[in-house]
């Protein structure tokens, strides 16, 4: 343990989509932090700097608060596994919205609540996506589906290649967060420009 790491600290994670979302709803009525992750990234899997990090820098003793369920998983595979690990090395898991609290002594009702309340998450989410499917569907038969604006202008896209060939393909998750694009994004743009095969 560092010098730096005192005892018992209770640590925040926050998880926005996007880069000019605020994470100030997700801070509304907690306790005083000792230490706050935050990623501005999709939540689709678990591999976020921010999460690492903030997995990395827990003790035993520890308690990491979540503003909800969904901010720190979006399946409920990763729910369970993140919950179950930390409260395995000693870490209390606190969800607010969802007033729910995991040590690793947990009752099988405790665990039932978690694995019920992660499914009914993941499923709503798969909702709101068929939803969005449906709604596209409809748009182009109509004629008047856009797509979504892009993240970077032409000029943004054409600095950004310029950089990527100057790195020589490498470091490319740097790059993405420069620019403040998911790395899927980074690729996609790579892909039209000709740069990575698609």
């Amino acid at each position: 343990m560092t010098s730096k790491h005192k005892k018992g600290q209770t640590v925040g994670y926050v998880r926005v989509s996007s880069l000019d979302q605020n994470t100030e709803r997700q801070r509304e009525g907690e306790a005083a932090l000792d230490k706050v992750f935050i990623d501005k990234v999709s939540g689709k899997d678990a591999e976020r700097p921010q999460l690492r990090a903030a997995l990395e820098y827990l003790r035993e003793g520890d308690t990491l608060q979540v503003h909800s369920m969904d901010r720190l998983a979006r399946n409920l595979d990763d729910l369970r596994r993140i919950v179950r690990e930390l409260t395995g090395r000693g870490v209390t898991v606190r969800f607010v919205k969802e007033s729910l609290t995991f040590t690793g002594d947990d009752s099988p009702m405790a665990i039932l609540l978690l694995s019920m309340m992660g499914a009914f998450a993941e499923f709503e989410r798969s909702l709101i996506r068929e939803r969005q499917r449906e709604g596209i569907a409809i748009a182009k038969q109509k004629g008047v589906y856009k797509g979504r604006k892009k993240a970077l202008s032409e000029a943004q896209v054409e600095a950004l290649v310029t950089q990527d060939k100057a790195n020589g393909g490498k470091n490319r998750a740097a790059l993405a967060r420069e620019v403040g694009v998911s790395r899927e994004t980074l690729y996609q743009y790579l892909r039209e420009a000709g740069v990575v095969a698609g």
